[in-house]
């Protein structure tokens, strides 16, 4: 399962109104990719389809969609945002990783 913090659901809504998606409706995916300083990267996007190979999840009324192969990477991972003078936008907080990097954006198993 990926949760999403509350910080997180209320961005999202605002980002998904401000690029034409409906919140309601379509989805945010998240992935993994190989890149990033500490060997995988995480993949943030909105979406309006929902394929056959994709894991669904909802929390906090926030429709989560997880390619097969990333999900293995993901599973218990909370999705938070921090905002302010020193806020980093989108946070993975992900049990699974052993090592992150010092921007949050790339981990390693």
């Amino acid at each position: 399962m990926i949760k999403v913090a509350k910080s997180a659901k209320e961005k999202v809504a605002t980002l998904m109104k401000e690029e034409g998606f409906n919140p309601l409706v379509d989805f945010v995916r998240v992935g993994v990719k190989s890149g990033g300083c500490s060997g995988l990267s995480y993949d943030l996007k909105f979406d309006h389809e929902y394929n056959n190979s994709d894991k669904l999840f909802e929390d906090n009324q926030v429709k989560i969609l997880v390619d097969k192969k990333s999900l293995l990477y993901l599973i218990g991972t909370t999705l938070e945002y921090s905002g302010g003078l020193n806020g980093k936008g989108f946070i993975f907080n992900n049990p699974n990783a052993q090592r992150t990097c010092g921007c949050g954006e790339s981990f390693s198993l």
